[in-house]
């Protein structure tokens, strides 16, 4: 199974590159691997991870130009299945 899902991650790679609209895109370590910086009384605290209040955790992302939501959540909506997978989709921020 996780052969099928890597093999289908790369195809769906292959069809944003052919589309035109891939930008960039970046695989993660696992959560028990980050780090977070968080500033107190205006110094720096390195604490270990994991982090989140949530059993979610971010796997990698692709970054995507289309001209709206409704197109990124269509290539959301192609991207291959797994139980417990959840796409989340953002804008980038003005400017950037």
């Amino acid at each position: 199974m996780q052969d099928d899902y890597w093999r289908g991650t790369m195809q769906y790679l292959v069809a944003l590159r052919s589309a035109g609209v891939f930008v960039a895109g970046a695989g993660l370590e696992a959560p028990a691997h980050a780090r977070a910086v968080r500033f107190e009384g205006g110094q720096a605290v390195v604490q270990d991870g994991p982090f989140a209040d949530t059993k979610e955790q971010l796997g990698g992302l692709f970054m995507i130009e289309v001209p709206d939501m409704t197109v990124a959540l269509q290539w959301a909506s192609r991207f291959p299945q797994r139980p417990g997978l959840i796409i989340e989709v953002r804008p980038h921020l003005p400017g950037d």
